[in-house]
Parts: structure tokens; C-alpha cells; sequence
């Protein structure tokens, strides 16, 4: 199943009932949930540290791209909001 794709001016935030937070013993972003817990991978953990429901996704990507001195990161961001959308870690409005 392929996640439907997410507008670059759409302003994703984290999902309710979950809390991002920073994991010295996992060395890692997790997401928090009342039964669990996600251990995030890098990427992951620093694309959804950016999501707090002010900058759009065009924003967030431009942020990654000044922070890790690349560019092209847009579709694989893009992707990763839309299956984090798709699996309710993130909320993304139209």
C-alpha cells in the first residue's frame, strides 16, 4: 500500500496522544505513546523533530537541507510525513 502523497504548504504535528523526546539510553528520538515506544532512526528522529505543526513540509525540508549541507531532499521527506501520516505518528493537514 503507497501513502498518498502530503502538499509541500501542509503543517504536520505530531499525533494525538504521542510525545517526541530525545532517548540517552536508546541514543535516539522515540515517540511515546501510552502503550509503547518507537525508536526513530536519525533521519527519522530529525525530520520529526521539525514537525510541530507551525512550519510546512517545503520549511522543514529547506531546514534539513541548510542543517546536513545538501539539497534534494524533498521527495524523501515528503515520503517519510506521508507514511508517518499514514501510520498516525504525525497529523497532516490538507
Amino acid at each position: 500500500m503507497s501513502a498518498q502523497p502530503v502538499a509541500a504548504t501542509s503543517r504536520p504535528a505530531l499525533g494525538r496522544g504521542l510525545r517526541l523526546q530525545w532517548e540517552a539510553a536508546q541514543n535516539s528520538y522515540v515517540l511515546l505513546f501510552p502503550e509503547g515506544m518507537i525508536k526513530l532512526n536519525a533521519s527519522a528522529g530529525e525530520i520529526m523533530k521539525r514537525c510541530d505543526g507551525l512550519a510546512t513540509i517545503a520549511e522543514i525540508t529547506a531546514d534539513l537541507e541548510q542543517a546536513f549541507a545538501t539539497s534534494g531532499l524533498s521527495s524523501d521527506v515528503a515520503a517519510f510525513i506521508a507514511m508517518a501520516r499514514d501510520k498516525q505518528w504525525l497529523s497532516v493537514p490538507a
